[in-house]
């Protein structure tokens, strides 16, 4: 075993007692890189000598000498995002965005740069102008999408934390597929800063790590304060059954209701069945206000001179956004108002709610499609009603793994109220308590192949 296989806070641990040397540990992730990238695509640029400079000027942070990667959604000073994306819609710059700002304040290095679905418009992750990320658990897979880059690097052991983007699920779907936990901040509660999209009202940066004791940790780094641990107790969850749960994979909704029934137990709580009646209309309306974003850019001009090489659906979508009336947009911004009113008074009564992340488990990557009770339907179809409420909202949302079905990962996915993320993760590391942290100790196949000798892999280190 590697010091990298080590947690997120293992590796800072073991860097702050000198138990484990940085370099050494950069040089091993770099190295682990270049092993197993071909297989996961998962990282779309490295750039040793930045990363060691990083190293070489890192303060004592929390995450001093820590290799961790950032999604092509975000500049750094050395690299422009790409977006996954032969084009966007505006020049992309380097520059110090607020979550590279925030890592490198931490004290953490960044190895790579994690690969994205293009133009961030999708929950597969299948498309990119790199060719798609693949899933650890199994290559011709989906890892999710639109941090489909982050959720492989992670689960394919490269490096045990990732900063990524949620705009209508984009955290949660790659760590529900490739069996991570995935954190969706409040909106503007992490670090945000520099992001191309600079007055977007859905995106959000967030973690995706091993488990949730990582995620808090590298959440705190992006939110700037300290997310403490408390024990939940009481917790009073809202289970939607219909149509999150009824039309999800039997193998799916059994994995989800059991860990549900597990943290109830955990915690002295309840599980109190109700109806979101309004949720289709939510839905469309958080895909709505997401197209609209950058909408002043969709000239004819810049319509008729779309580059060659993005995808057919990426240009006939930008297209489709070009032409959908305002009044539509102004209609969803109202949705947005009543179905925040609509949550403030459900949260009056209830401290989460609970349903799988995902209807269906990772499906592959040329064929995104996804058998469900209801029927035949494409994974983004499937997925977007389970995720994208979230973010109309502004509401936080964890994805944690609670098993496998078919072989592959299931996530269920928690939601609480305004500035509850760490109500969040107290649940979900509770829930890790309740099932003996069985399904975050799973690893990816990919994961378990044994890494070259590195003077990072000392004989007897401990797990």
């Amino acid at each position: 075993m590697s010091w990298l296989d080590l947690s997120l806070r293992k590796q800072g641990a073991g860097v702050a007692s000198g138990e484990i040397d940085p370099g050494e540990l950069l040089d091993a992730c770099l190295e682990r890189i270049e092993e197993r990238n071909g297989e996961l695509n998962a990282i779309v640029a490295t750039f040793p000598e930045e990363s060691k400079r990083m190293l070489a000027e890192a303060p004592a942070g929390p995450l001093r000498g820590v290799p961790v990667v950032i999604k092509d959604e975000w500049p750094l000073p050395w690299r422009a995002e790409r977006f996954g994306a032969a084009q966007g819609l505006v020049e992309f710059r380097s520059g110090e965005s607020a979550p590279y700002r925030a890592l490198r304040d931490a004290g953490a290095v960044i190895a790579g740069v994690a690969n994205m679905h293009e133009l961030g418009a999708s929950s597969t992750g299948n498309v990119s102008v790199y060719g798609p990320a693949r899933n650890p658990w199994d290559s011709s897979r989906c890892a999710g999408g639109s941090s489909s880059g982050p959720g492989s690097a992670v689960a394919g052991g490269l490096v045990a934390g990732a900063v990524g983007a949620d705009g209508l699920g984009s955290v949660r779907y790659p760590a529900g597929y490739c069996g991570l936990t995935g954190l969706k901040p409040t909106y503007g509660r992490s670090a945000f800063e520099g992001h191309h999209i600079a007055n977007s009202e859905t995106i959000v940066s967030g973690p995706l790590c091993l488990d949730a004791a990582d995620c808090r940790l590298l959440a705190s780094v992006l939110f700037g304060e300290e997310l403490r641990a408390h024990e939940p107790s009481g917790l009073r969850i809202g289970v939607v059954r219909e149509p999150l749960w009824s039309n999800s994979q039997p193998g799916v909704e059994a994995a989800c209701d059991s860990a549900l029934r597990a943290l109830r137990d955990e915690v002295g709580g309840e599980l109190l069945e109700l109806e979101l009646p309004e949720l289709a209309l939510w839905t469309i309306s958080a895909v709505l206000v997401a197209q609209a974003e950058q909408s002043h850019l969709l000239t004819p001009a810049t319509l008729n001179s779309l580059d060659p090489e993005l995808s057919p659906i990426a240009r006939g979508l930008l297209k489709l956004r070009a032409i959908l009336p305002a009044t539509a947009t102004a209609r969803a911004r109202l949705v947005r108002t009543k179905a925040r009113r609509e949550l403030a008074r459900r949260f009056e009564e209830l401290d989460l709610l609970a349903w799988p992340t995902l209807p269906a488990v990772a499906p592959p990557l040329d064929r995104p499609l996804v058998e469900l009770p209801a029927g035949t339907a494409t994974a983004d179809q499937a997925n977007v009603i389970h995720g994208a409420f979230a973010n109309l909202t502004g509401v936080p949302s964890i994805s944690v793994p609670v098993g496998l079905s078919e072989g592959l990962p299931v996530g269920l996915q928690l939601t609480g109220p305004w500035g509850s993320d760490a109500l969040l993760l107290d649940a979900a590391e509770a829930l890790e308590r309740a099932t003996e942290r069985e399904f975050v100790r799973l690893r990816a196949p990919v994961a378990l192949s044994n890494p070259a000798t590195s003077s990072a892999s000392p004989p007897g280190m401990p797990g």
